[in-house]
């Protein structure tokens, strides 16, 4: 039982590490474009050893530590293809730049993943709606993740999983599939790649492709008894790989002059970024490699943004840093890497460094070529490292030109937005601040006004210049914190920038009601022209007199809104998949609503076991396909 104890605390900690560092050093920085090349075999054991050998410090101290512990006890309209309908789109935090989902639309056809199986319905006229083509794949060959479809091309990515032949260990790769849309009831596959590492995330500027991966080394294989050259084939292993048609039917293997690494942020890992024209079916894919990680990424039409978070810990006695696994470290920072974007083609020209841990993407913006990011340091919990939240301006070359520190003492950022000149972020422990933010001045950002209210938004989106919608969880403040009760849309009215006022509020439900939308922006459906804002919804609700029991759920679907300037948000209809009332006993997870879309004057909600279309402003049932049959 002891070892399963240390076994585990030290695979918790060397789980959340990134390197050993000076808690001196600098911690907002910036580097140069010029990157240096692993180069060979021996300089890639020698920085990779960097890391792994203070890794081992740590277990070892863990393992001591752990024994003495155990003795003592903006817009987003609608889009018109050629050929189509005026029709919704994926709800994207940059316009221009798409990000891909699991169902997309073109006006006239619905493209839908369900599971492992790809799905193409015709659903306008709705009258006619049927599938016209369908295609499974095997789940160990290709599971397919995402996708994007343009006028000419449905884009499929997914994951490839390859087993090594001599046993060592597995390899996933990530799988792009693209093809012709000439006609959507017989596709033709053009192209297929595959780039080692596991999928992290995506952007399509018009015809151009870029797609982020993250590879682990394997290299505690090294560790078991082998021969010298059998370590050494272990080694050359661990190149990542791709295969692109364009160029070999064979697979090709990145040779350690074309690997880079960032100085003094090496990590056990490979960061990939590979680039594709699609509108040139034969020209190479751009793949650049690099000895690092990324989790979180921005993307504007000229340059994408790559993240990790970087645990900080202080040099010294190793059984000080040993016994942070009982008093975790709060002190964290986030590297950016800058890559700039042409026609598929991907160059680095940028890493610099902040204070803090990012949130998710809309914690970054690019605008009039800086970068602003904002993260949290501290932890909230904590009396002695309390959390603070922080803002920062970057230059091109990613080096910090203004800040604000200091934002909501004790709190947390739940969610950020930037618009243009402004910026607005909301932190929370008890009460939902916002706070206005003026960036106008890169080397001069300031806090224009500040709201508390009740609850908090995780999701902010932009309604016009003077207002923005929050979707979020509605609070009850208690003794030393808050209780998390239904789902709440808060519209805020930030026309007087210095005053900011939440001027409408709808609550739906109770505690346990949630929506996808609350950590995925791509379930939203907005249109101001049409007056629509609807997402999926799992609502529990208390039933009865007594109300100090458990909510029950009472509801799966889709909630459809309008807003009102002067009079608030409107509930236009409700729309579920199940056919008999909901309960804990008839749960399915093939009849929940996952997105909704509008074609035309139709909407449209989707589940993995039908599509369903209504009249967009009498909500009348007019169609549907049910799946299977």
């Amino acid at each position: 039982m002891k070892k399963v104890i240390i076994a585990s605390v030290a695979i918790v900690l060397l789980l959340s590490i990134g390197l050993l560092v000076n808690k001196n050093e600098p911690t907002q920085q910036a580097y140069g474009t010029e990157l240096p090349t692993v180069g060979s075999l021996e300089n890639f054991q020698n920085l990779v050893e960097e890391v792994t050998k203070k890794q081992r410090r740590i277990y070892e101290a863990v393992e001591e530590t752990a024994m003495e512990f155990g003795r003592a006890g903006l817009k987003n309209e609608s889009v018109a293809l050629d050929g189509g309908f005026d029709h919704s789109s994926t709800n994207v935090q940059v316009e221009g730049v798409d990000e891909a989902d699991r169902i997309k639309n073109d006006g006239s056809f619905i493209y839908q993943l369900r599971d492992e199986e790809l799905v193409i319905s015709t659903v306008n006229p709705v009258e006619e709606m049927k599938v016209v083509y369908s295609e499974k794949f095997d789940y160990n060959s290709f599971y397919p993740y995402e996708m994007y479809v343009d006028e000419e091309h449905l884009v499929l990515i997914g994951r490839k999983t390859v087993y090594d032949t001599k046993g060592y260990y597995h390899k996933d790769f990530t799988s792009i599939k693209i093809y012709q849309l000439n006609d959507r009831s017989n596709l033709t596959l053009i192209r297929e790649a595959e780039v080692e590492g596991y999928y992290q995330s995506s952007r399509k500027i018009s015809d151009s492709l870029y797609i982020v991966t993250n590879k682990h080394l394997p290299y505690f294989l090294l560790n078991e008894t082998r021969g010298k050259a059998e370590k050494e084939q272990l080694l050359e292993d661990m190149k990542p790989s791709f295969h692109d048609p364009a160029v070999s039917d064979e697979p090709q293997v990145i040779g350690w002059e074309d690997i880079y690494y960032f100085p003094g942020s090496l990590e056990e890992n490979y960061l990939i970024v590979t680039g594709i024209d699609l509108g040139k079916p034969n020209e190479p894919i751009n793949v650049q490699s690099y000895l690092g990680a990324g989790s979180t990424i921005y993307s504007s039409h000229e340059n994408l943004y790559v993240t990790r978070t970087d645990h900080q810990y202080e040099e010294g006695p190793i059984e000080k840093i040993a016994t942070r696994i009982f008093n975790p470290p709060t002190n964290q920072d986030t590297i950016i890497y800058k890559f700039g974007l042409d026609r598929g083609k991907v160059v680095f020209r940028a890493e610099g460094k902040v204070e803090g841990a990012l949130l998710n993407q809309f914690s970054m913006d690019e605008h009039n070529g800086h970068f602003r990011i904002a993260t949290t340091k501290g932890n909230m919990w904590s009396d002695t490292n309390p959390s603070e939240n922080l803002l920062f301006v970057l230059d091109d070359k990613l080096e910090v030109v203004g800040s604000i520190t200091g934002i909501a003492e004790g709190e947390r950022i739940y969610s950020a937005r930037f618009m243009g000149d402004r910026g607005y972020i909301v932190t929370f422990k008890q009460v939902d601040p916002l706070f206005v933010l003026d960036l106008q001045d890169p080397k001069n950002p300031t806090i224009l006004g500040e709201l508390k209210i009740p609850g908090f938004s995780d999701y902010l989106h932009p309604y016009d210049e003077h207002h923005i919608i929050g979707f979020g969880k509605d609070t009850e403040e208690i003794e030393n914190g808050a209780m998390v009760r239904g789902f709440k849309m808060a519209l805020f009215d930030i026309t007087d920038v210095n005053n900011p006022k939440e001027k409408f509020v709808e609550i739906i439900g109770d505690s346990g009601t949630h929506s996808e939308l609350l950590y995925n922006h791509k379930a939203l459906l907005y249109s101001k022209s049409k007056n629509i804002i609807g997402f999926p919804i799992d609502v529990y609700e208390k039933k009865g007199s007594d109300r100090s029991m458990y909510p029950q759920f009472t509801f799966q679907g889709a909630y459809i809104y309008g807003l009102d300037l002067e009079k608030g948000f409107e509930l236009k209809n409700r729309i579920s998949h199940y056919e008999d009332v909901i309960s804990d006993k008839n749960w399915d997870y093939q009849r929940h609503i996952s997105r909704l879309m509008y074609i035309g004057d139709n909407l449209y909600t989707l589940s993995n076991h039908k599509i369903e279309a209504h009249d967009l402003t009498s909500f009348k049932k007019k169609g549907q396909i049910i799946f299977g049959k």
